[in-house]
């Protein structure tokens, strides 16, 4: 007879609980079926399906070059290869310009892929858009600070929120997006004196990349944290592996075997 192991996929109320609780949330990048099974082995807690794969995996400058046809695909990799992990699906350059348009890119998301919610970047003006996906029962995740969607606007990259008004710019879209019914917000690259101040304001949690250690949860892309990647990791991102040695390691003895001389057989 065999035997079955019941699995339950967290949701988003499993999230929340998790910052009343005072427990930090762990989240990840991934963007294929592998990696993503073995994050949900390991334990971690949300899967990020990011347009980062535009530059982790296809290698562009950007992540403008993303489609939405990209995302479905990556996406629904990585639900099929995982069985615990919230799994969350960036809306890619383009695909929520206003709410009609980010409902019919969410919904197109949600039923190519299985994911559980999307996320969408931008401040005050992307609340409206955030709640006409609410209203039709989305889960949405937002994404204040550094948006790299919006890289050639802001000249590049580097922290937010140095300045009072940029502050309280900050301050003004977390709480626009928690009013319009965003159940998280990813804080990137501002000011950690600030992303604490705006984790402490908020009721949703609030998952940092570069923003200190006081936000509720914390995400960074998979490769910079395993060390798999030719460019060196940004700054905060502490690599706790060096898979890419490993791999060239790995390919440089298969080269080796495969070259070699094959060895004579002698007949007893």
């Amino acid at each position: 007879m065999s035997v079955l192991i019941e699995t339950k996929r967290r949701t988003i109320r499993d999230i929340q609980a998790l910052k009343r609780s005072g427990e930090k949330i762990a989240m990840l990048t991934a963007y294929d079926h592998v990696t993503a099974q073995l994050l949900d082995e390991a334990g971690i807690e949300i899967l990020l399906v990011g347009d980062s794969l535009g530059n982790v995996v296809l290698g562009h400058e950007t992540t403008l070059p993303v489609t939405l046809a990209d995302m479905i695909r990556h996406a629904g990799a990585v639900q099929r290869g995982s069985a615990r992990a919230l799994v969350v699906c960036d809306l890619p350059f383009g695909t929520a310009t206003d709410p009609e348009t980010a409902l019919r890119s969410a919904i197109a998301v949600l039923q190519g892929t299985g994911c559980q919610a999307v996320k969408i970047e931008g401040g005050v003006a992307a609340a409206p858009i955030m709640a006409r996906l609410v209203e039709q029962g989305i889960a949405v995740m937002g994404h204040i600070g550094l948006t790299p969607q919006a890289v050639h606007r802001l000249g590049g990259y580097y922290r937010h929120g140095k300045t009072d008004a940029e502050a309280q710019e900050l301050i003004a879209a977390a709480q626009a997006l928690q009013a319009a019914g965003a159940f998280a917000v990813v804080l990137e690259m501002i000011v950690p004196e600030l992303a604490a101040r705006i984790t402490a304001l908020l009721d949703i949690p609030t998952i940092g990349i570069g923003s200190g250690p006081d936000c509720a949860g914390q995400v960074l892309v998979i490769n910079d944290l395993i060390g798999l990647g030719i460019r060196p990791p940004p700054a905060f991102a502490k690599p706790k592996a060096d898979v890419a040695a490993v791999v060239r390691g790995a390919v440089a003895a298969y080269i080796e075997d495969v070259k070699a001389p094959a060895k004579e057989t002698t007949l007893v």
